[in-house]
């Protein structure tokens, strides 16, 4: 395992904790924030076309990215609610995908077969594609429309709107989840 872990695609979806850690401190500075949410993106998009195109999917990499994805939208979406840029319903919208995947996340977790089942079957799923980056589109709009200088009048009607279309496209991923997920027992 110790080798499986220094792979280019474990590492990057690694490193997306240490960014999870790093964004309460970038919060009010919101360019910052957005770099910080902009590198998350890079690595969740890098790890899995790596893994993928260069067969280095692994076990390991199948339990590694969505629990680093789960880490650093915590460490987000908790910084956003505490300095009041996203209120609870809006967390409900993002996270409808991610609610109805963790029961999944936990029976691969411990389940050895659905992980190896997963690693065997690594092809990227692409409505949860576009639930996180419509999740990435909100948060930054979240913390764009946060800042005094960069807020602009409109930008809370565009915010509810494609937090309304992420909790719809997540609910939609989510079921494309299991469904995968349950074909491939």
């Amino acid at each position: 395992m110790p080798a499986q872990l220094w792979t280019v695609p474990n590492v990057l979806s690694l490193a997306r904790v240490p960014l999870g850690a790093v964004f309460p401190l970038t919060i009010h500075r919101p360019h910052l924030a957005v770099l910080v949410l902009v590198a998350a993106a890079v690595t969740d998009v890098v790890d899995g076309w790596w893994a993928r195109t260069r067969g280095q999917v692994t076990t390991l990499g199948a339990v590694l990215d969505p629990v680093s994805d789960k880490l650093f939208v915590v460490a987000v979406v908790t910084t956003l609610v505490v300095t009041g840029a996203l209120g609870w319903r809006a967390v409900l919208c993002l996270a409808t995908r991610d609610i109805g995947e963790a029961p999944l996340v936990i029976w691969f977790l411990l389940s050895a077969h659905m992980r190896e089942r997963r690693a065997k079957n690594p092809g990227a799923n692409v409505p949860g594609k576009l639930a996180t980056a419509l999740q990435f589109a909100c948060v930054t709009l979240a913390i764009l429309k946060s800042s005094p200088e960069l807020a602009a009048p409109q930008w809370s009607l565009v915010l509810r709107t494609l937090l309304a279309t992420s909790g719809i496209v997540g609910a939609f991923a989510a079921i494309s989840y299991w469904r995968r997920a349950l074909r491939s027992r």
